[in-house]
């Protein structure tokens, strides 16, 4: 095809017209591919109308995580002899998925590296749930442990950009709860679930919505996308001084802290859960002779 070179491939994420001809043309003529499941690749050969008999099929190499950085330096040598086709099980290889180190490898050996444009769940989701697309940032799968993923969420709570993340859809309802309590239940968010399949939905709505939705029922299944509007705090500058001042103003005047937390962090965009820790503190000093 182009020789020597390591070829990263995006396969369909869900529908397979969305295939590019040259991905179809590499998968007829490379000797090597690099898959993150050879099965799953044999299956979209298969799928494709790819036929290669005798001594035209490609060489398939298992490359996942557990083994990339093994394999990274025999794909190199044997990219050295003609293409490597990278494939991921769907969408673009080194996002969220194998490729990170094969690349690297390449890049230190003095390798070419191409790619064969096409189909992204991050940029699907971004582009379909009628958030800010100017600026935004991938953050992958948040971590599995709650204490771990309420705290990346805390960090992330003062993030201006759009935020896009994965995540499995049993974990999908502990997960929007977890960013609501972190970004305010009223910041904008989607769900996008089995993009471009059959069942394709995209759910739009505040954080607490969607987490009220992915806990009723049976609970949500499917390839999940959660992408969040950044802080408008932010955006706008907003003083967490200011704001801890109203908050202790609106309990001065009767309100309950939770309540007063919730009303200060929908009209600032700051983090209700840190807005009603700092208040807890602010009392507690008050409290000391």
């Amino acid at each position: 095809m182009l020789g020597d070179v390591i070829i990263l491939a995006a396969t369909p994420i869900g529908n397979l017209g969305d295939a590019s001809r040259r991905l179809v043309e590499a998968l007829s003529s490379v000797p090597v591919i690099a898959a993150e499941d050879t099965r799953t690749a044999q299956r979209l050969l298969a799928a494709l109308g790819v036929v290669r008999e005798g001594d035209a099929r490609p060489r398939l190499v298992s490359m996942h995580e557990h083994n990339e950085r093994e394999r990274a330096a025999e794909l190199v040598e044997l990219a050295r002899e003609g293409d490597v086709l990278v494939l991921t099980d769907a969408g673009m290889p080194t996002v969220s998925d194998p490729g990170f180190r094969l690349v690297a490898a390449a890049a230190r050996a003095g390798l070419a590296v191409t790619a064969l444009p096409g189909p992204s769940a991050v940029l699907t989701a971004l582009a379909v749930s009628g958030l800010p697309t100017d600026r935004f940032v991938f953050e992958g799968f948040p971590p599995r442990r709650a204490s771990e993923r309420r705290s990346a969420f805390a960090a992330l709570a003062s993030e201006p950009r759009t935020l896009v993340l994965f995540e499995s859809p049993h974990r999908l309802a502990a997960t929007l709860a977890d960013l609501a309590a972190a970004f305010g239940g009223a910041r904008a968010a989607c769900v996008c679930r089995e993009l471009t399949k059959l069942h394709e939905e995209v759910r739009r709505g505040p954080l607490e919505e969607l987490a009220a939705w992915a806990s009723a029922g049976e609970g949500v299944r499917g390839e999940i996308c959660i992408v969040v509007a950044g802080s408008p705090a932010a955006a706008r500058g907003a003083d967490p001084g200011a704001a801890l001042a109203e908050v202790l103003a609106l309990v001065a005047a009767g309100a309950r802290l939770k309540d007063a937390c919730s009303e200060v962090a929908s009209a600032t965009g700051l983090s209700s859960r840190e807005l009603y820790a700092a208040a807890l503190a602010a009392k507690r000093g008050d409290a000391q002779p």
